[in-house]
């Protein structure tokens, strides 16, 4: 999150450009000019778009058609600035036939003849006609509901039948094209066995049916470097000009199978609306795993979402860390041999992680975009080189008047551009400048525009934060090979960007921010605010004409302002995904929305984070309420393999010597026996993320835990839940760092029943039936002036990969996917 701007306003929000106002800047003076004109009238006068007919259109085919621009009034004329359907009619104003009746929209600039600074925006919807699907039986109901993904598929022509995909079914390639292609289906090869079992053969030749066949051919240059056309009959097709798209008709391809193997015949032709749809993730102020990252790079691709850009430095809030700099928290995430004070200690990337990141990325087709943010935001720099901090606007900016600032800022960059092997190997880097010191903006402007040049100088394109705005001045801040998000219109008011120059990327904080349990901006995104209302020609307040090219795409942020308040990376995943898969749809459909919300709401949730992913720690079939009562796993034990099982004794509850009346009431038959700290169960899982429910019957025993203080009883790569948490004797669990405790000591020599529910909003724990204690509603408490407090989060995904680290016994291992009431609960015992 950018640090200041929620308690700003904004400065030039009412300005009127799109349909009743003309904008001129002047320098970075904005100025609203000929206002006396009646543009009402203007518009009125401008004649009709005329499209021609379906069938001259389809004779034409890949040649098009040349629209004719609609008649200008008296005075002026029109300029054709783009479309959102640019493959059916394209920038230049060649019109192609498509596969199904396509409504699209058309930016036009009236310019005045003589007056050429007057340039009054406007669009116009024409509906671009299909010619009919005659080649149908019409014996046979013809598939006209296009199959479920997101995105959704910009147009559909319905078939008739199905599509089978078997375990006889091949993966096929051209003969010309199996070495561009030899990689891609081996992925996808995997990839489906991952989603449907199924192992299929590759081969190269002619397919046969049920196979899927890939090839990129030069015979649909119009669909771009991301389109793709899928034809399902008894051959699965998908085609492509340039190998990105025939790469995202493969995750179209995924979505359908891990639905069903039956997919409905037709065709298919896909396109984006936008081509930059990403996501911003800060890591300074959270560190997430390099593991972390490359799954999401999956995550995103799978919805085809092709910017990942990694906020790599930042700091925490001084008041939060006693109001003194030096204690405050800072990071900055990468190996860095110059400043080997700048690393961060508690979490970083290695020089070769993160270029191996951006190899992935690229064969996922996703973009790494590596943010250093300067000079503000920088406290992790002058922790490192003090020198070089403001001694007047704090120590998070960087003083622009040293010149040592300059020779740090340029050696940091310079360590991951330079030489043979550079570090970042994409083709964008982005360098922050935003919400600097505004006394200062001459300054900041300038130091602005010779980062820019710093990274230019590497072949590099620029990205950076808006903040001309904000910063207004004489010093020239370079617009060329400079892309700009536009966060906030204070800071940066995209109407006087877009004269300026600057291709934007529409990251509206009010829109688009999340931030975790802060108390501001958004915990989880309105989705049905965004998907009823939301493009990326939105900038705040401000919407753009549909097609304007001034708009290049869109991206929604991770902010994790409160450093320490227990937010975990399974957390931000239960955040990012719903508004993923709307944004998904937003940023490639544009305004395109074939379904309302509340049916999409509903199929979303039948779709995953793709293949061998299962970041939310989803267990079972349970879907949106259904089934919820009945557990996903019962006495779950029992059901396992013996080679599950290492050093563990099975016993039958009638032998033993006694046995509780709460045990004795379940129903149970057997016990497992755990005689030391190293034996072991492993479980089919590795954890269930929210809403979840476990139950469980445990016998602790006061055996020698030494080796295991924390006597742990359930274990995975992310969290463990103990009984004796740090010695204080308290059942809790540990995740990230943290450390959290029940109000509850786990007796000896005893059976209990415990049930612990979990929820995105905290844990709660249940012992025989009754209430026990909720980690729900605390606070961390601060001493600065204000006396600031902020949510504890007290979540758990619950650790099931290994039960070990105690010694005693337990039984009756049930897992529910809802967080069953306490009602439900005291049925259980």
């Amino acid at each position: 999150m950018r640090l200041y701007k929620h308690i700003l306003c904004s400065l030039v929000g009412c300005l009127v450009f799109m349909t009743l106002a003309v904008q001129v800047v002047s320098g970075q003076q904005t100025i609203l000019k000929n206002t006396y004109r009646d543009t009402t009238a203007l518009l009125a006068a401008v004649g009709p778009v005329k499209i021609p007919a379906a069938q001259t259109l389809y004779d034409a085919g890949n040649n098009g058609i040349a629209l004719e621009l609609p008649v200008s009034p008296e005075g002026y004329h029109l300029v054709l600035k783009g479309t959102d359907h640019s493959p059916i009619i394209s920038d230049k104003g060649i019109v192609y036939a498509p596969i199904a009746d396509t409504k699209v929209s058309i930016y036009y600039q009236l310019v005045g003849d003589k007056d050429t600074d007057f340039q009054l925006d406007l669009s116009k919807s024409v509906l671009v006609p299909a010619v009919p699907n005659t080649a149908v039986n019409a014996a046979l109901e013809i598939n006209t509901q296009a199959p479920f993904v997101i995105p959704a598929l910009k147009a559909w022509r319905g078939g008739q039948g199905k599509f089978t995909l078997t375990n006889h079914s091949k993966i096929v390639l051209p003969p010309t094209e199996k070495e561009i292609l030899g990689s891609l289906s081996g992925q996808i090869q995997k990839e489906i066995m991952d989603v449907t079992g199924l192992q299929l053969d590759i081969k190269v030749g002619k397919p046969g049916k049920s196979d899927i066949y890939l090839s990129i051919t030069s015979q649909q240059p119009r669909l771009g470097d991301e389109g793709y056309q899928m034809e399902i009959g008894d051959v699965l097709r998908i085609t492509a000009p340039k190998f990105k798209g025939l790469f995202w008709g493969t995750r179209t391809l995924l979505q359908l199978l891990d639905q069903h193997l039956e997919i409905v015949q037709g065709m298919a032709v896909d396109y984006p609306t936008y081509r930059v749809r990403g996501l911003v993730l800060d890591c300074g102020r959270k560190f997430f795993s390099m593991e972390f990252l490359r799954n999401y790079v999956k995550l995103l691709s799978y919805y085809k979402m092709n910017d990942f850009q990694i906020h790599l430095n930042d700091n925490g809030f001084k008041k939060y860390f006693g109001d003194n700099w030096d204690s405050t928290y800072a990071a900055f995430r990468l190996e860095n041999d110059r400043y080997p004070g700048l690393t961060a200690k508690d979490g970083h990337y290695t020089k070769q992680e993160f270029r191996e990141l951006q190899v992935l990325g690229r064969q996922y087709g996703v973009l790494i975009v590596p943010e250093i943010d300067v000079p503000a935001h920088a406290l992790s720099l002058t922790h490192a080189v003090p020198a070089i901090g403001s001694k007047k606007y704090g120590m998070d900016h960087l003083d622009l008047h040293n010149p040592l600032t300059d020779t740090v800022v340029h050696n940091i960059f310079k360590e991951y551009l330079d030489g043979p092997n550079p570090v970042f190997t994409g083709p964008v880097v982005d360098i922050g400048t935003d919400e600097y010191a505004k006394a200062d903006a001459e300054a900041f402007r300038a130091f602005t525009d010779r980062v820019i040049s710093w990274i230019q100088d590497y072949g590099k394109q620029v990205r950076l934060w808006g903040a001309l705005t904000w910063a207004k001045g004489e010093t020239p801040v370079r617009v060329k090979g400079v892309t700009m998000n536009t966060w906030y219109n204070g800071y940066a008011e995209p109407r006087a960007m877009k004269k300026l120059g600057y291709p934007q990327i529409s990251t509206p904080d009010g829109w688009l921010y999340i931030v975790p349990a802060a108390g501001y901006y958004y915990d989880y995104l309105n989705l049905h605010h965004l998907y009823d209302h939301w493009i990326p020609a939105q900038v705040g307040n401000v919407r753009f004409e549909p097609g304007d090219t001034a708009i290049i795409g869109g991206a929604f942020a991770v902010w994790n302002d409160i450093v320490g308040n227990g937010i975990t990376a399974e957390d931000v995943t239960d955040r990012v995904f719903p508004a993923l898969q709307v944004l998904s749809q937003k940023m490639w459909g544009g305004e395109d929305k074939p379904l309302d919300f509340k049916t999409f709401d509903q199929k979303r949730k039948t779709l995953g984070e793709g293949p061998g992913l299962n970041l939310r720690g989803k267990v079972g079939t349970y879907v949106d309420g259904k089934g919820g009562d009945l557990p996903v796993q019962r006495n779950w034990l029992s059901k396992l393999n013996t080679k599950d099982f290492k050093s563990v004794e099975k016993q039958k509850i009638s032998q033993l010597q006694t046995t509780a009346a709460v045990l004795k009431q379940s129903g149970l038959k057997h016990v497992w026996q755990f005689n030391n700290v190293s034996d072991r169960v492993t479980l089919p899982t590795e954890e269930i993320g929210y809403d979840y429910t476990l139950s469980f019957y445990l016998y602790r025993q006061a055996g020698n835990t030494s080796a295991n203080p924390d006597e742990t009883l359930f274990s995975s790569k992310h969290a463990s839940v103990v009984l004796n948490q740090r010695g204080t004797g308290h059942l809790g669990f540990s995740r990230e760092g943290y450390a959290l405790s029940f109000n509850y000591q786990v007796p000896k020599e005893k059976w209990v029943h415990i049930v612990i529910t979990g929820t995105n909003k905290g844990t709660a724990l249940f012992v025989n039936g009754a209430p026990q204690d909720s980690l729900y509603n605390h606070f961390l408490q601060f001493n600065d002036k204000d006396k600031s407090k902020v949510r504890k989060v007290e979540t758990l995904m619950f650790p099931l990969r290994h039960i070990r680290g105690f010694t005693g016994k337990i039984t009756g291992l049930a897992i529910y996917n809802k967080a069953c009431s306490k009602e439900q609960i005291a049925a259980m015992n």
